[in-house]
């Protein structure tokens, strides 16, 4: 089975976790932070954004199975872009 992984920001982790478990090809989706000038943040600090973090997602998907553009359509609809 082919592995890529794509990593999506876009504001709140917890509401970008679900549409993507949900579709068939995407093999694991593991919340987190990316970026940020300290080791280890607490949610607080990226929250208020003190960390210089951002909420992330990593996708670990099948691209025979499920596509990249597949993904951006899932992606796009759930963010403000200009957040």
């Amino acid at each position: 089975m082919a592995t890529e992984r794509a990593i999506f920001a876009g504001g709140c982790f917890w509401c970008m976790v679900q549409p993507f478990e949900e579709q068939a090809g995407i093999q694991a989706v593991t919340s987190g932070y990316i970026g940020g000038e300290i080791s280890d943040p607490t949610y607080e600090q990226v929250k208020r954004g003190t960390s210089g973090h951002y909420e992330a997602v990593e996708i670990l998907y099948d691209p025979t199975l499920y596509k990249y553009t597949q993904l951006l359509d899932l992606f796009w609809p759930q963010i403000d872009p200009t957040d």
